[in-house]
């Protein structure tokens, strides 16, 4: 375990040295990081050019770290101000669950959870240590061999026997019994079991004894991805690469762009969404195609948090009931919205802005969509447009649309998962959850963004009964028609929580304030 720590701390020696502007991380996390690596604060102080002198010496710490106070933790905490259902027996134990399953105790309970599972005697020795059940895993000098993929194809995809016996490994002292027990969750997108199991010990140095045909210098990041066509869906990576991030957070290059991605897969990656990516690396994303039959040793490798992990982040997150707003959501927002250079507009009027997502696709259109637009056009403390976000509208575009956005309306749908982009001052209207309640609920609560949906059915009118697959009946594969009325009343709900926020009227003042000197 000490040369384990070693080893770390000869990579931390080396970091340190590294210029604060290769940090990719908003200003607002500035000090957290400074928190964190005391060395870069100093060199901040150092240097007559630093911007950041005044957030040195803020007492802050994101609320993960041993010695992290709550006063001092992330500034966006939960809330629970509703019941708990009986989940839990206390108010306190409530907002504990809650910090624990979906905000930044959550990386906390990783970075507990980390255990060695090959362990090096020498500096130059290879190393892995994972989370429970291998959700999360970093090495050290490790060795990959992937002369298995000869002759398998351009298909590979969700396959959990990419490696065989072996085919991982490095040399260290190797924990093999407490590497099976924590094999459990054997699924291609739930853990790195299906991988690590294979994990064996070398009789030689896998990158100074030359078993290398390839040696990767930068920090990689290996990716089992969800479907990528799914805005939603895809979102489960971006999000727990994020907090994987923070999982691997021991040297500040952590937060740096210069890294290597690698999809665990022959596929050539593409996806509406692939500029997500640029929030995390500058280099060409890579998939296994690119060393197939060769053997390849990683310096420095992550195995980030996937995407559909049992009791996970996203996708599978079981949410206490009566809570809301994840800091760690939060921070994610922001981290995106900073890395793709994403950011609110001034505004010349206190309009609330509101952003109908349209659907053209054959399920859960709004018949009435145009009468309903014409609708909210008339009140003039609206300013209202209609949006399609396709492959023709560019994704960071979208995004920049969304953050501007006070009240974001859609039907049930991937597209949705915008909301995760708004203003923290916005509300969210899915028009109709289509018997799937929960999904945008939960993922706005996470956000902690106000949400509504329609409630009266007798004021909505489904066009048949829906074609699920199989022939099967289900609300989501049809399409539907709103009583205006009451469409514009569940509007102005969302419209006056917006107008009501200090933030939103802060917003708004500073805009108008910067217009006028902007005049003179």
């Amino acid at each position: 375990m000490l040369i384990l720590a070693l080893c770390f701390l000869t990579y931390l020696s080396d970091t340190f040295s590294m210029n604060l502007n290769e940090i990719n991380i908003p200003p607002e996390h500035i000090p957290y990081i400074f928190s964190s690596f005391r060395n870069l604060a100093e060199s901040c102080v150092a240097n007559a050019a630093c911007p950041f002198k005044g957030l040195v010496d803020k007492k802050v710490c994101w609320g993960y770290e041993g010695n992290c106070n709550k006063s001092n933790s992330y500034h966006v905490r939960p809330r629970c101000p509703g019941d708990h259902r009986g989940w839990v027996k206390t108010k306190e134990a409530q907002y504990d669950t809650f910090y624990t399953q979906a905000d930044f105790g959550y990386i906390k309970e990783q970075t507990q959870e980390l255990m060695v599972m090959c362990e090096a005697s020498y500096p130059s020795d290879s190393s892995l240590e994972c989370s429970k059940y291998l959700r999360f895993c970093r090495g050290r000098n490790l060795m990959l061999n992937f002369t298995g993929l000869i002759g398998r194809g351009d298909n590979l995809r969700y396959k959990m026997d990419i490696l065989g016996p072996g085919q991982i490994g490095g040399h260290c002292h190797l924990f093999s019994d407490r590497l099976k027990k924590e094999s459990e969750h054997m699924s291609a997108l739930q853990s790195w079991a299906p991988e690590m199991i294979n994990f064996d010990k070398t009789l030689e140095r896998p990158i100074t004894d030359g078993m290398c045909d390839v040696t990767i210098n930068k920090p990689t990041y290996i990716m089992k991805l969800d479907a990528t066509v799914n805005m939603y869906h895809h979102f489960c990576d971006f999000f727990n690469l994020y907090a994987s991030l923070h999982v691997n957070s021991t040297h500040p290059s952590t937060f740096s762009r210069d890294n290597h991605i690698l999809i665990w897969e022959t596929f050539t990656y593409e996806s509406a969404f692939k500029d997500a990516f640029k929030a995390f690396t500058h280099n060409t994303i890579l998939d296994l195609k690119k060393f197939r039959g060769k053997v390849v040793c990683f310096k420095n490798v992550v195995f980030p948090l996937l995407p559909r992990m049992i009791f996970g982040l996203y996708y599978n997150t079981p949410l206490i009931y009566g809570c809301e707003r994840s800091g760690l959501f939060h921070a994610f927002s922001k981290h995106m919205l900073h890395s793709l250079n994403v950011k609110l507009q001034l505004r010349s009027n206190d309009k609330v802005r509101i952003t109908l997502l349209s659907r053209e696709t054959a399920y859960r259109t709004i018949l009435n969509e145009q009468a309903i637009v014409e609708a909210m056009l008339k009140n003039k403390g609206y300013h209202v447009q209609r949006v399609v976000y396709d492959r023709t509208v560019p994704f960071i575009d979208q995004l920049k649309i969304t953050h501007n956005t006070d009240v974001f309306i859609g039907m049930h749908g991937a597209g949705l998962t915008h909301l995760l982009f708004l203003p923290d001052w916005a509300a969210v209207f899915e028009v109709y959850h289509c018997e799937d309640p929960n999904c945008y609920s939960d993922l706005a609560r996470l956000r902690g963004l106000k949400y509504v949906t329609w409630e009266d059915k007798s004021k909505l009118k489904q066009q048949d009964q829906g074609h699920g697959p199989g022939g099967v009946s289900h609300s989501k594969f049809t399409n539907y028609s709103f009583e205006v009325e009451e469409f514009l009343r569940l509007v102005e709900i969302c419209a006056a929580h917006v107008r009501n926020r200090q933030d939103f009227k802060n917003f708004i003042a500073a805009s108008t304030m910067k217009k006028s000197h902007e005049e003179l």
